[in-house]
Order: structure tokens, then sequence, then C-alpha cells
């Protein structure tokens, strides 16, 4: 039997008066009297898609909780705004929708990049509808707000082979989720094929680390469709080639590279399926046509629980997203809080001893209790949530 989703907080509908368009803010918890989740813009947003998200977010903090470490969770919250990110409008609707939530904003909701917007655009939005930062409502919480905002602005200016280290860190957590499972497997990174759908933030991050670990990424798709080749693909060169939306510039295929429907990713001869673009990108259709081993969520909700029962039911692990991408929401906070500074290095480390160990707890708890990856993370927040309450106080 399935327990009931517990009700959000709060939620709300905002309709912009200039487009017609709507915005979405759930708050799932408090926690402390703060929330965290980033913002979305995609067409087709709905509430129920930032519900979801926003009950993500409140495992994503419960699962990182560690009474060693300065950062100590929040709660789980979500934004969200009907629209193509690459729109003319899109800018204005997003400074309109942050100029409406601003209240919250400075009050309790921390904020950031999500699919669709980059945390630049984010930040440039947020300055023009009048508010400090997206995440000053956790500066109240914070021992030392100068030298907490300075580190993780420093932290935001480092970067690694030319890309931004916030850019990085999610996929990081991706990859060693990946690497983790394959471990306990027995598996030889050597050998092991990789698919990824979408070659944004997380996306790319992830097909990056994952290369260099010694996988061959075989297949990567983007809004253009999938390319592919059996013998890996350049990732680097396909990496440099992006634009702003994660779109590859064909022309800097190589021969052996192949240009496919943009769901030929799904049916991949590839060991690991990485969805890191939509939500809800994996139905019972979709499911049919998989032959991976596993399926790790770099997007937030990719793969539907109808399509997830037929896969676990043949033999196939999906690694969930609360724990697979959750290294970018805690890499704020570890920044801010002041777990670690602002060094590529010392993220990189601390990330990858971090998800080693959750994701791992993840498996030993599904092993145990002889269910699936998922429904194992369910109750390690369980667990943990009760301890939450009684430490910090949460407002359900």
């Amino acid at each position: 039997m399935t327990a009931p989703v517990p009700t959000p907080l709060m939620s709300l509908v905002w309709t912009d008066h200039v487009t017609g368009r709507r915005g979405f803010l759930v708050v799932d918890r408090l926690v402390r009297g703060v929330a965290s989740g980033g913002l979305r813009m995609r067409p087709g947003c709905t509430l129920e898609e930032v519900t979801g998200l926003a009950r993500g977010m409140t495992m994503k903090e419960a699962l990182h909780y560690d009474p060693e470490r300065r950062y100590v969770p929040l709660g789980g919250a979500k934004g969200g705004i009907d629209c193509d990110p690459r729109a003319p409008e899109a800018y204005g609707l997003l400074v309109r929708y942050l100029r409406a939530m601003r209240p919250y904003i400075e009050s309790f909701w921390t904020t950031g990049e999500d699919l669709g917007l980059s945390q630049d655009l984010v930040d440039r939005a947020a300055a023009e509808a009048g508010l400090v930062s997206c995440v000053q409502a956790v500066y109240p919480l914070l021992d030392d707000e100068a030298a907490a905002r300075a580190r993780l602005a420093d932290a935001f200016a480092v970067e690694v082979d030319g890309i931004g280290l916030d850019e990085l860190a999610g996929g990081c957590g991706v990859a060693e989720s990946v690497l983790t499972a394959l471990d306990r497997a027995a598996v030889p990174y050597a050998g092991a094929r990789v698919a990824v759908q979408g070659l944004g933030t997380m996306g790319g991050a992830t097909a990056r680390f994952l290369t260099r670990a010694g996988l061959t990424v075989v297949a990567v798709a983007d809004i253009k469709g999938t390319i592919a080749n059996p013998a890996g693909l350049d990732v680097e060169a396909l990496l440099a080639a992006r634009d702003g939306y994660g779109t590859v510039d064909r022309r800097v295929l190589r021969p052996g590279d192949r240009e496919l429907p943009g769901d030929a990713w799904l049916s991949a001869a590839a060991e690991v399926l990485v969805p890191a673009a939509v939500s809800y990108a994996v139905g019972t259709g979709e499911a049919e046509r998989i032959r991976a081993r596993w399926i790790v969520e770099a997007a937030n909700m990719p793969v539907l629980p109808a399509a997830e029962g037929l896969l676990t039911a043949r033999g196939v692990t999906v690694l969930p997203d609360v724990v697979v991408n959750s290294a970018t929401n805690a890499w704020w906070w570890w920044t801010l809080f002041g777990d670690i500074g602002a060094d590529a290095d010392e993220a990189f480390a601390y990330i990858r001893r971090s998800m080693r160990a959750l994701t791992g707890l993840m498996l030993d708890r599904a092993q145990a209790d002889g269910t699936t990856p998922r429904a194992a993370a369910h109750a390690l927040v369980t667990d943990r949530l009760p301890v939450i309450a009684e430490r910090f106080g949460w407002y359900r």
C-alpha cells in the first residue's frame, strides 16, 4: 500500500498580467522557517509538476543531513513558469514573476537556477526585481553573513577548464552515483557505455566526469536529436560546441558520428542511461525500448512510476533523482555555511565522498529491505525527518 503524499504547506498560482502565462510556487515544508528549491522555466510547466519537485527538495535536504556538518537542512520548495525560455517575452516574464514572489524570497524561499534558466540569468532578473539575492532568506541563519556571502561569490567565480564550478558540482555528484553503482556490481569503468539525454549544465558535466573516469559516452540527445557513435563520442568537442541551452553545433561531428531521432538515446546499446533534461521523459512506452542496466536520474522526475515498475520487473535499476542530482543543492549550502571553501579540488573531493556515502547507504537499504533504491531513499527520509524536526523545528 502506498503512503499518502503529504499536502504542501503552500501552493500559489500566479498569472502574468502582460502575457497571461502562469507561474507557480509550492512550499512543501519549512525547516527553521526557510525552504530551498530552484526555479524552472519550460513550456507546459504545471502546478502538479512543481508540487512533486518541491516534495523532492524536502527529501534532498533531509538526505544530506549530517549533525557533524555546519550546514543543516532547510525545507523543500520549488518555483515554475510555463514558458519557453527561448521565447522573446521570457526574460520580462521572469522579472515580473520574481517581483511578484519577492515577499516570499525575502522571507522564506531560497531559489536558483533549474531547467531552462541559468544562475546568471536568475541573478540578473532578481536584481531587476529589487531583490538583494535569490537566497537572502537564509542569511539570518548564518553565523557570519558577510563571510558566507563572500565565500559563495568566490566559489561562483571559480572555473575549471573554462567552466564554472557551480555548473560542474551537480554533474560530479551524478557521476559519482554511477561509479558507486558500477563498483558494487564489479563492472569495470573501461567498456561501460553511457547514453545521456540533455547536454545542458547537469548532463554536460555528468558526461565529462564519466568520460574522464574511463566510461564511454555513446549517445547524447539535445533538442535537435540524438548524436551517436558506438565507438564513443568526443565529449569535450561536443561540450565546447554547445549554445547556452545545451544544443550542439552539428558542424563539430566526426565522420563516425551519426545523427538520429531525438528519442534514439532510449534504445542505445549502453549499460547506463542518464536522463538529464526534462521531467516525465520515460513512460511505459519508452521503458519498453530501454536496454540499459541502470537508469540514473540526473533530471528531476524523469521516470514515471508505472515505467519504473516495468523496468524494475525486468531487472533495470533506477537510481532516483532525490539522491543522484542532490549535489547541486548541497554544494550551495556546504559552501555558504562553511563546510567547504571556494576551491574546486576541495569541492569535488567533498562531493565525491558525500555522494558515494549517500548512494551506498541507499543501495544498502534497498538490498536489506528487498526494495527499490527509490523506496529505500524514501525510507531514509522517513527516518531522518523526525530527527530534523525535533532538533530544528519545522512547519507541516
